[in-house]
């Protein structure tokens, strides 16, 4: 059935396209007509990924398992395409998932380490192919892992603003781990779990997150949608709500579990299959199912018992073949031909392939390769000239640190090309050392697929154009080119005061696109005028189209109300319209203050602080002068302070009147007692700009005075950082924090 998606602003009150005509480049102005952008009705096909967690490429029957049942995945694969030589982009979960998601190699990626202390998060600057297929109409939905930090709504790394339409699952990596929480995150809320209430077990997390699935296929079968179902299974620990088939074999419980498990996800992934045709479109979808990494032996699971890599060397956390070689089923009747295919095929190719696939364009600057071709009968897709990848582990398992010869916490990396991989170890965690003191590796593929036998000796002359790719494929950062919308506007506005807000529509795509437009979106009532063009005729590969507009908010507004602005910007793109959508909050700020006071008396525009409350009842400016939180320094008792935790930053309006602040800032007696690990950085920001900073806070240190210079400062902002990844003990607190008011 075709799909209806038309790409218009849905806010309040929206000024764009039609307020201007405008060029980029040398190209003509643009009418109203030419910028139009037209309604799409054809269907692309709704796509289904499926990420299991530290499955084994043999632990499917399609890849040789003979003790674990998985009769649903086996039939997608006789009856599909079945990669024999696809690759996770990474041994260990976290940094496979960033690069799986943004198509990023682990030497560019924004994540590239399971987390130690602070969680890997993603950024502003990541596109997701969740985002890249939203932009052409998709409805998008993950249910289940995510694993990138923050644990908090409202930021750059949360699903929901990463692309997906809609989320229910877990956000935080070590969460996770749990098949029985007692909350678990439905897009930016908490929810409670009821039956897992006080440890019981009367919710299996993989169940729910499947029911979410399948109510969201039901949802969206009038219209194409991206599915991304990453149950936790087969991860450790080995928790199943039966052993089913398993329960009599002498094997572990570990064992029954691990094997109950992964035929768990076989049943989930048949469900997915028989709700797709009962809806009539399973000859309308593409499902692609592959695995993080290699098998693990976490919990006490034996994957030696199962076969779990096959002939491969390694497991999760080894570069070698078993670590990293991944189970890759590519089904869709009617579209997806049946056989296999040997092309090296990294998960970093999920992108561009899933953009092919659904008419999107992706970002130019990515490290994957479309394999669409080959989902949609073509002999041959462009291939990689090597493979990268990076490992910076500082778990350990037995197995695996036997296959690394007992270097399992070396920082490794491997590449292939062609028939050569090669794996190096690093004696020390630093990627920038010399390559002649790394211990490295050769070996043949061709005819040594268990990687038993180290020819770097015999091959010198390989050996070095491997290492040497490998020390082209690390970049300390990876500067991304622009793609999509951004939009700036400040945080805190003045009612009755104008203000500038700027839109960009980048297009990081390898091809132009015509007819792009940007429009803004405010709250009813709001005053907005375009200042500048606000479309064109045509936007030129990485070329930017760049709007901005004067927008007022009316002078009765109510202060401390945070209000949301919306961009978009649309084009038509060589397979069909686009639309990209940004956003940003915009507070209206509480009165000057009048006279000299503490902070903690001031009503607050903002407030972000981790767990601890910024002042003992979170409710500044709503009860009575002198409730701020005593804070105690070596010994000394300030009745007027402001008790936060890394990561924190409260704001207040100052409206240019103030001429000092002062404070002492550091980590409290209170939390001294608790821990001497913690260790924070202060900053004080005024309108967008560092003030003052301190050095690093400790229990130690003691309290750092401040005296800063805020005349003309609107916005003071003040910051708390983590200084040594350990956020558990970073309570910093503000004491005495005050401000002087010029006569």
């Amino acid at each position: 059935m075709p799909s209806r998606r038309r790409f218009l602003a849905g806010s309040a009150a929206t000024v764009g396209a039609g307020a201007f005509s405008a060029t980029i480049g040398t190209a003509a102005p643009a009418t109203a007509e030419a910028r139009a952008v037209p309604e799409d009705t054809t269907r692309p096909p709704n796509l289904v990924v499926v990420l299991a967690d530290d499955l084994g490429r043999g632990e499917l029957g399609a890849y040789g398992q003979r003790l674990i049942a998985t009769p649903r995945i086996d039939r997608l694969a006789a009856e599909g395409l079945r990669f024999t030589d696809a690759y996770s982009t990474a041994a260990v979960c976290a940094p496979s998932r960033c690069s799986l998601l943004t198509g990023l190699h682990a030497g560019h990626a924004t994540v590239r380490a399971n987390p130690s202390g602070a969680q890997g998060a993603l950024t502003a600057t990541d596109t997701t192919f969740a985002e890249v297929l939203r932009a052409r109409g998709y409805r998008t939905g993950l249910f289940g892992k995510w694993g990138f930090g923050p644990e908090a709504a409202d930021q750059p790394s949360h699903p929901n603003a990463r692309g997906f339409d809609e989320f229910h699952g877990y956000i935080d990596h070590g969460h996770a781990h749990q098949y029985y929480p007692a909350q678990l995150w439905r897009d930016g809320v908490k929810e409670a779990v009821p039956a897992n209430a006080g440890g019981a077990k009367g919710a299996y997390a993989p169940e729910l997150l499947l029911g979410s699935a399948l109510d969201f296929v039901d949802r969206h079968a009038d219209r194409p949608f991206l599915l991304f179902l990453a149950p936790t299974v087969p991860h450790a620990p080995s928790d199943a709500p039966d052993h089913g088939p398993y329960a009599d074999r002498p094997w572990t419980a570990a064992d029954k579990g691990h094997a109950a498990q992964v035929s768990l996800l076989d049943s989930h992934v048949g469900r997915i299959v028989d709700r797709l045709r009962a809806r009539g479109l399973d000859q309308d979808t593409v499902l692609i199912l592959a695995s993080d990494n290699g098998p693990h032996e976490e919990g006490g699971v034996n994957p030696d018992l199962f076969d779990a890599n096959g002939p491969l060397r390694g497991y999760k956390r080894n570069l070698y073949e078993g670590g990293i070689r991944v189970p890759l089923i590519a089904w869709g009747p009617g579209r997806v031909p049946p056989g296999t295919s040997d092309r090296p095929t990294p998960l970093t190719d999920l992108l561009p392939t899933l953009a092919e696939l659904g008419g999107a364009p992706a970002p130019a600057d990515v490290d994957g390769l479309s394999a669409a071709p080959l989902l949609t009968g073509a002999a041959v897709a462009a291939r990689h000239d090597h493979l990268y990848w990076y490992r910076d582990e500082r778990g350990v398992t037995g197995r695996a640190n036997a296959q690394d010869d007992g270097r399992a916490t070396w920082l490794a990396e491997a590449l292939r090309k062609d028939r050569w991989k090669a794996v190096r170890f690093a004696p020390v965690r630093d990627h920038a050392l010399p390559d002649d003191q790394w211990q490295v590796e050769l070996y043949d593929l061709a005819t040594d697929l268990g990687e038993t036998s180290d020819v770097a000796a015999r091959h010198p002359a390989t050996t070095a154009e491997l290492v040497a790719l490998m020390r082209a494929s690390w970049r300390d950062t990876f500067p991304r080119t622009a793609f999509g919308t951004a939009l700036t506007a400040p945080e805190s506005v003045v009612p009755g005061e104008a203000f500038t807000v700027t839109a960009v529509l980048a297009n990081g795509s390898a091809r132009p696109w015509s007819a792009p437009a940007l429009t803004l979106g405010v709250p009813a009532g709001w005053t907005v005028r375009a200042t500048t063009p606000t479309g064109a005729d045509r936007l030129a590969a990485a070329a930017r189209l760049t709007a901005s507009w004067q927008v007022t908010v009316p002078a009765g507004a109510a202060p401390a109300t945070p209000a949301r602005l919306t961009a978009e910007g649309t084009a038509l793109a060589p397979g069909g319209p686009v639309r990209y959508a940004a956003a940003a909050t915009a507070t209206t700020v509480p009165p000057a203050p009048t006279r000299d006071g503490y902070l903690s008396d001031l009503p607050w525009i903002g407030a972000v602080n981790g767990w601890g409350p910024v002042e003992r009842d979170a409710s500044n400016g709503r009860n009575a002068a002198g409730d701020g939180t005593p804070i105690s320094f070596g010994g000394t008792t300030y009745a007027k302070g402001l008790g936060v935790h890394a990561y924190s930053a409260v704001s207040y309006h100052l409206g240019g009147v103030a001429d000092r602040f002062t404070a002492l800032v550091g980590i409290d007696d209170f939390s001294a007692r608790q821990s001497t690990l913690g260790a924070t950085r202060a900053t004080v920001h005024g309108d967008g700009r560092v003030l003052a900073t301190t050095g690093v806070l400790t229990a130690a240190t003691g309290p750092v005075p401040l005296d800063v210079d805020v005349r003309g400062v609107r916005v003071l902002r003040l910051e708390v950082s983590d200084a040594n990844a350990r956020t558990s003990f970073d309570h910093t607190s503000w004491a005495l924090a005050r401000i002087t008011v010029r006569t």
